[in-house]
């Protein structure tokens, strides 16, 4: 089944836990040893499977027993800068996000209990 965004959470989930067991069976692997390999316990690799809810830190061990984790790069792209903030950088690393409010030059600053 291909993963489309009109699906629920819990369809997707599903369809992921069904892809995991699958290939977590290609490579002769049982649930205990996958378990085990992850430090993970063995209830936790069924719940994966059965597609419930999970922490990231679970699946990402998970994926590296089942030799998938180089796929987490493919699932969310490193995204590079627009060729407009390339030129306004000029080779700097952007380090934080723009302020949604600007300080008026003329303004003078205080602390919030100052009036």
């Amino acid at each position: 089944m291909k993963i489309e965004k009109q699906m629920t959470p819990e369809t997707v989930l599903e369809e992921l836990g069904r892809r995991i067991a699958r290939r977590r069976l290609d490579l002769g692997i049982t649930q205990a040893d996958a378990a085990e390999q992850a430090g993970l316990g063995k209830r936790t690799v069924e719940r994966i499977e059965a597609g419930r809810d999970i922490q990231m830190s679970t699946l990402i061990r998970l994926l590296r027993v089942l030799e998938l984790i180089d796929g987490v790069d493919r699932l969310v792209p490193e995204t590079g800068l627009r060729p407009m903030e390339l030129l306004r950088l000029k080779g700097k690393d952007r380090r934080r996000a723009s302020s949604k409010r600007a300080v008026k030059s003329d303004e003078k600053w205080h602390w919030g209990d100052q009036e």
